[in-house]
Protein backbone atom coordinates (compact mmCIF):
# COMPACT_ATOMS: atom_id res chain seq x y z
CA UNK A 1 0.00 0.00 0.00
CA UNK A 2 1.38 3.39 -0.96
CA UNK A 3 0.27 6.46 0.94
CA UNK A 4 1.15 9.59 -0.96
CA UNK A 5 0.29 13.03 0.32
CA UNK A 6 0.54 16.53 -1.02
CA UNK A 7 2.58 19.12 0.80
CA UNK A 8 0.39 21.71 2.53
CA UNK A 9 -0.08 25.01 0.71
CA UNK A 10 1.30 28.35 1.83
CA UNK A 11 -1.81 29.32 3.79
CA UNK A 12 -1.84 26.00 5.64
CA UNK A 13 1.88 26.27 6.41
CA UNK A 14 1.33 29.75 7.84
CA UNK A 15 -1.58 28.49 9.93
CA UNK A 16 0.51 25.63 11.32
CA UNK A 17 3.42 27.99 12.02
CA UNK A 18 1.14 30.31 13.99
CA UNK A 19 -0.33 27.43 16.02
CA UNK A 20 3.17 26.22 16.83
CA UNK A 21 4.36 29.71 17.77
CA UNK A 22 1.47 30.12 20.20
CA UNK A 23 2.02 26.70 21.76
CA UNK A 24 5.77 27.23 22.03
CA UNK A 25 5.19 30.62 23.67
CA UNK A 26 2.72 29.43 26.31
CA UNK A 27 4.86 26.40 27.16
CA UNK A 28 8.10 28.39 27.33
CA UNK A 29 6.57 31.04 29.57
CA UNK A 30 4.97 28.40 31.80
CA UNK A 31 8.33 26.67 32.25
CA UNK A 32 10.01 29.98 33.09
CA UNK A 33 7.39 31.60 35.36
CA UNK A 34 4.88 28.97 36.34
CA UNK A 35 1.54 28.48 34.64
CA UNK A 36 -0.46 30.75 36.95
CA UNK A 37 1.73 33.77 36.15
CA UNK A 38 1.27 33.56 32.37
CA UNK A 39 -1.43 35.63 30.64
CA UNK A 40 -2.85 35.52 27.13
CA UNK A 41 -1.28 38.94 26.57
CA UNK A 42 2.15 37.55 27.52
CA UNK A 43 1.68 34.59 25.20
CA UNK A 44 0.54 36.76 22.30
CA UNK A 45 3.47 39.13 22.72
CA UNK A 46 6.03 36.31 22.65
CA UNK A 47 4.31 34.57 19.73
CA UNK A 48 4.11 37.91 17.86
CA UNK A 49 0.34 37.73 17.38
CA UNK A 50 -2.57 39.74 18.73
CA UNK A 51 -4.75 38.40 21.58
CA UNK A 52 -7.57 38.25 19.05
CA UNK A 53 -5.46 35.98 16.84
CA UNK A 54 -4.68 33.83 19.87
CA UNK A 55 -8.38 33.24 20.45
CA UNK A 56 -8.89 32.48 16.77
CA UNK A 57 -6.61 29.48 17.28
CA UNK A 58 -7.27 28.42 20.89
CA UNK A 59 -10.27 29.05 23.15
CA UNK A 60 -8.13 29.28 26.30
CA UNK A 61 -4.62 29.20 27.73
CA UNK A 62 -5.15 25.60 28.84
CA UNK A 63 -6.19 24.58 25.32
CA UNK A 64 -2.95 26.00 23.93
CA UNK A 65 -0.98 24.16 26.62
CA UNK A 66 -2.68 20.84 25.88
CA UNK A 67 -2.26 21.28 22.12
CA UNK A 68 -4.02 19.88 19.10
CA UNK A 69 -5.69 16.53 18.83
CA UNK A 70 -3.83 14.12 16.60
CA UNK A 71 -5.18 14.06 13.07
CA UNK A 72 -5.70 10.98 10.97
CA UNK A 73 -4.83 10.80 7.31
CA UNK A 74 -7.22 11.70 4.50
CA UNK A 75 -10.27 9.59 3.71
CA UNK A 76 -8.56 8.35 0.57
CA UNK A 77 -5.55 7.15 2.56
CA UNK A 78 -7.79 5.57 5.20
CA UNK A 79 -9.71 3.71 2.48
CA UNK A 80 -6.41 2.46 1.05
CA UNK A 81 -5.57 0.99 4.46
CA UNK A 82 -9.04 -0.52 4.99
CA UNK A 83 -8.78 -2.30 1.63
CA UNK A 84 -5.09 -3.14 1.94
CA UNK A 85 -5.75 -6.84 1.41
CA UNK A 86 -6.09 -9.78 3.75
CA UNK A 87 -2.61 -10.98 2.81
CA UNK A 88 -1.08 -7.56 3.32
CA UNK A 89 1.23 -6.70 6.21
CA UNK A 90 -1.32 -4.91 8.34
CA UNK A 91 1.25 -3.72 10.89
CA UNK A 92 3.43 -2.14 8.22
CA UNK A 93 0.40 -0.67 6.51
CA UNK A 94 -0.87 0.84 9.73
CA UNK A 95 2.60 2.22 10.49
CA UNK A 96 2.57 3.89 7.07
CA UNK A 97 -0.90 5.35 7.70
CA UNK A 98 0.14 6.73 11.09
CA UNK A 99 3.36 8.16 9.67
CA UNK A 100 1.33 10.12 7.12
CA UNK A 101 -1.15 11.14 9.82
CA UNK A 102 1.63 12.57 11.99
CA UNK A 103 3.48 14.43 9.25
CA UNK A 104 2.44 17.81 10.69
CA UNK A 105 4.14 17.06 14.01
CA UNK A 106 7.63 16.74 12.53
CA UNK A 107 8.59 20.25 13.64
CA UNK A 108 7.18 19.86 17.14
CA UNK A 109 9.97 18.09 19.05
CA UNK A 110 10.72 21.16 21.19
CA UNK A 111 7.00 21.69 21.86
CA UNK A 112 6.57 18.07 22.87
CA UNK A 113 9.53 18.25 25.25
CA UNK A 114 8.26 21.49 26.82
CA UNK A 115 4.74 20.07 27.19
CA UNK A 116 6.04 17.03 29.05
CA UNK A 117 7.84 19.35 31.50
CA UNK A 118 4.77 21.55 32.09
CA UNK A 119 2.51 18.53 32.55
CA UNK A 120 4.79 17.11 35.24
CA UNK A 121 4.22 20.30 37.20
CA UNK A 122 0.49 20.56 36.36
CA UNK A 123 -1.05 17.06 36.46
CA UNK A 124 -4.52 18.26 35.44
CA UNK A 125 -3.11 19.15 32.02
CA UNK A 126 -1.92 15.57 31.62
CA UNK A 127 -5.50 14.40 32.10
CA UNK A 128 -6.71 16.83 29.44
CA UNK A 129 -4.01 15.68 27.04
CA UNK A 130 -4.86 12.04 27.61
CA UNK A 131 -8.49 12.81 26.75
CA UNK A 132 -7.41 14.03 23.31
CA UNK A 133 -5.34 10.87 22.83
CA UNK A 134 -8.34 8.72 23.76
CA UNK A 135 -10.34 10.48 21.06
CA UNK A 136 -7.61 9.61 18.57
CA UNK A 137 -7.55 6.04 19.83
CA UNK A 138 -11.31 5.75 19.31
CA UNK A 139 -11.11 6.99 15.72
CA UNK A 140 -8.21 4.64 15.03
CA UNK A 141 -10.17 1.71 16.43
CA UNK A 142 -13.04 2.48 14.05
CA UNK A 143 -10.62 2.29 11.11
CA UNK A 144 -9.03 -0.94 12.34
CA UNK A 145 -12.50 -2.44 12.82
CA UNK A 146 -13.40 -1.56 9.24
CA UNK A 147 -10.21 -3.29 8.06
CA UNK A 148 -11.02 -6.40 10.09
CA UNK A 149 -14.56 -6.52 8.67
CA UNK A 150 -13.11 -6.50 5.14
CA UNK A 151 -10.34 -9.00 5.93
CA UNK A 152 -12.43 -11.38 8.05
CA UNK A 153 -16.03 -11.42 6.79
CA UNK A 154 -16.44 -14.86 8.35
CA UNK A 155 -16.42 -13.26 11.80
CA UNK A 156 -19.37 -11.05 10.92
CA UNK A 157 -19.54 -7.27 11.25
CA UNK A 158 -20.39 -6.26 14.78
CA UNK A 159 -19.48 -9.61 16.30
CA UNK A 160 -17.93 -9.58 19.76
CA UNK A 161 -14.89 -11.52 18.54
CA UNK A 162 -14.17 -9.05 15.75
CA UNK A 163 -14.66 -6.03 18.01
CA UNK A 164 -12.38 -7.48 20.68
CA UNK A 165 -9.66 -8.26 18.14
CA UNK A 166 -9.89 -4.77 16.71
CA UNK A 167 -9.62 -3.27 20.19
CA UNK A 168 -6.57 -5.39 21.03
CA UNK A 169 -4.85 -4.53 17.76
CA UNK A 170 -5.58 -0.82 18.25
CA UNK A 171 -4.20 -0.77 21.80
CA UNK A 172 -1.03 -2.54 20.69
CA UNK A 173 -0.64 -0.10 17.80
CA UNK A 174 -1.14 2.90 20.09
CA UNK A 175 1.53 1.51 22.44
CA UNK A 176 3.97 1.25 19.52
CA UNK A 177 3.06 4.79 18.47
CA UNK A 178 3.67 6.15 21.96
CA UNK A 179 7.03 4.32 22.03
CA UNK A 180 8.01 5.93 18.72
CA UNK A 181 6.89 9.35 19.89
CA UNK A 182 8.90 9.11 23.10
CA UNK A 183 12.02 7.94 21.27
CA UNK A 184 11.62 10.81 18.81
CA UNK A 185 11.11 13.41 21.53
CA UNK A 186 14.07 12.19 23.57
CA UNK A 187 16.40 12.01 20.58
CA UNK A 188 18.73 14.88 19.76
CA UNK A 189 19.19 13.64 16.22
CA UNK A 190 17.23 14.92 13.25
CA UNK A 191 15.68 11.51 12.66
CA UNK A 192 12.09 12.06 11.48
CA UNK A 193 9.15 10.91 13.56
CA UNK A 194 7.99 8.74 10.63
CA UNK A 195 11.26 6.81 10.81
CA UNK A 196 10.76 6.19 14.54
CA UNK A 197 7.20 4.99 13.88
CA UNK A 198 8.41 2.50 11.26
CA UNK A 199 11.19 1.29 13.57
CA UNK A 200 8.86 0.81 16.57
CA UNK A 201 6.35 -1.16 14.52
CA UNK A 202 9.16 -3.26 13.00
CA UNK A 203 10.46 -4.05 16.51
CA UNK A 204 6.94 -4.95 17.60
CA UNK A 205 6.59 -7.28 14.61
CA UNK A 206 9.93 -8.94 15.33
CA UNK A 207 9.15 -9.45 19.03
CA UNK A 208 5.63 -10.81 18.65
CA UNK A 209 5.37 -12.67 15.34
CA UNK A 210 7.12 -15.89 14.40
CA UNK A 211 9.11 -15.85 11.19
CA UNK A 212 9.57 -18.86 8.98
Amino acid sequence: MSLHHEEPGLRERKRLATRRAIQRAVLTLSCERGLEKVTVEDISRLADVSPRTFFNYFPSKDAALVGDELDLASEEQIEAFVHGGRDGDILAQLAALLSVSLRNTEGDREIHQLRRQVMKENPYLFGMRMATLRNFEGRLQEIVTRRFVVDHPELGAGSAQLEQRALLFTLVAVAALRHAWRCWADSDAARPLATHVAASFADLYEMTLKTS
